[in-house]
């Protein structure tokens, strides 16, 4: 009996290892994750910058005008969204609008003002993506304390 007591306290310690050796694994493959992420933001940032105008332009707001340019102004901040799991870009940029022409804006001189905003992207099969959502008027320090289910990554481990 006394042999038997020594395998299972044995066979328990190696499962308990086992158990934290794979959370160990789990968390350093999500830190590598985040920061794969980081990095080809970082990487690629011009290219997003059209990726953004071309996808906002389609959703026409702000109404009676045009997207023109988009400019990153900083680092993003990444977050996860708890509602998806993904985790999501929030980049400070100025945006540049020009009125449509014979529109309600074209008299307005505040119109063509770049304006400050918080675009939003997505990290989806290995590649950000943007379906050209942007909170204007917020720094993404602003974006994160607005939406509940957007929590912030560790910047670094």
């Amino acid at each position: 009996m006394g042999n038997f007591w020594w395998w299972f306290t044995g066979g328990v310690a190696v499962v308990v290892l086992l158990a934290l050796v794979a959370r160990w694994l789990w968390h350093l493959g999500r830190v590598v994750h985040v920061e794969r992420c980081r990095e080809l933001f970082r990487l690629q940032h011009e290219r997003f910058e059209e990726q953004l105008v071309k996808a906002a332009s389609v959703s026409g707001l702000p109404r009676g005008l045009r997207w023109v340019r988009c400019d990153i102004t900083g680092d993003a901040v990444l977050v996860r969204d708890t509602a998806t799991g993904g985790i999501v870009a929030l980049v400070p940029v100025l945006v540049q609008f020009e009125p449509l022409e014979d529109g309600e804006m074209t008299e307005v001189p505040a119109a063509r003002d770049p304006r400050p905003a918080t675009a939003v992207f997505s990290f989806h099969q290995g590649n950000w993506h943007t379906a050209g959502r942007v909170v204007f008027n917020h720094t993404p320090e602003q974006t994160v304390a607005a939406f509940v289910e957007l929590q912030r990554l560790p910047e670094h481990v």
